[in-house]
């Protein structure tokens, strides 16, 4: 699984998921821009990159519309001059009754959910047609696959990222681009910790067969897995990492 002379962009890579991707990566050989909003918790994750011994740079972005998807792109480009591997994980959860959702949560919960890889793949899936190689996972949920009150919004708009996934890999797939998605079940990272506490989520972990909350590891393997040569003939998998929970 060597990822040696490879370039990759890995959004919202300061904590969580996105940051044991990054570190696995690098690990494997990978030059990785780790991109997010927060330069200090940038700055710490590529330090221990590179104590570790791999390669990585920071890369700033606050991620809201279009533009700011392809100013990504661009400077991920100027750094590296070509990027092989695009993890899109950057996002946030939006959850709660749907009457009482307001507007303003409803339009960024899509924006950095949805419009934000709908335009870094505008910017960066055709270079890597051009080459005819290059490698792509989205990084959606488990709730994306299965009603549940309250996650309307946070569900669909990963849902919408997996039919994304599907049309990338009819779009770019001749073309040597491999489009796929993770969807990691429950998930013990900063994040969820502090928005649904350990307890919640160790409950809604029990009911699937594993029986317990996955750390960001195991997803990130997944992700290496799949961005791998030994994934060469998988596109346009939305690949379940959530214990068994949507196979029952």
């Amino acid at each position: 699984m060597s990822l040696t002379g490879k370039n990759a962009l890995v959004t919202g890579a300061t904590s969580g998921i996105g940051r044991a991707t990054a570190a696995l990566l690098a690990e494997r050989g990978a030059h990785v821009l780790v991109s997010g909003r927060d330069v200090d918790r940038g700055a710490k994750v590529v330090t221990e990159i590179r104590n570790a011994g791999g390669t990585a740079d920071f890369v700033g972005a606050t991620l809201t519309d279009a533009a700011s998807a392809r100013t990504l792109a661009d400077r991920a480009a100027e750094l590296t001059g070509q990027v092989d591997i695009l993890v899109n994980n950057a996002a946030i959860a939006v959850f709660g009754p749907t009457a009482g959702i307001q507007e303003a949560d409803f339009d960024a919960c899509y924006d950095i959910n949805v419009k934000i890889p709908f335009f870094l793949v505008g910017a960066i899936a055709p270079t890597m047609a051009a080459r005819g190689k290059g490698v792509i996972v989205n990084v959606s949920t488990m709730v994306s696959m299965l009603g549940s009150a309250g996650s309307a919004v946070y569900a669909s708009s990963k849902a919408a990222l997996n039919l994304l996934t599907k049309s990338w890999a009819a779009e770019y797939g001749p073309k040597g681009v491999r489009v796929n998605a993770v969807a990691p079940g429950p998930t013990l990272t900063e994040g969820t910790a502090e928005q649904y506490g350990t307890d919640q989520l160790a409950a809604l972990a029990k009911r699937s067969p594993a029986g317990r909350v996955a750390e960001p590891d195991e997803i990130a393997r997944v992700i290496g897995f799949l961005v791998s040569e030994e994934a060469s003939f998988i596109h346009g998998a939305v690949l379940a990492a959530d214990g068994g929970r949507t196979a029952i």
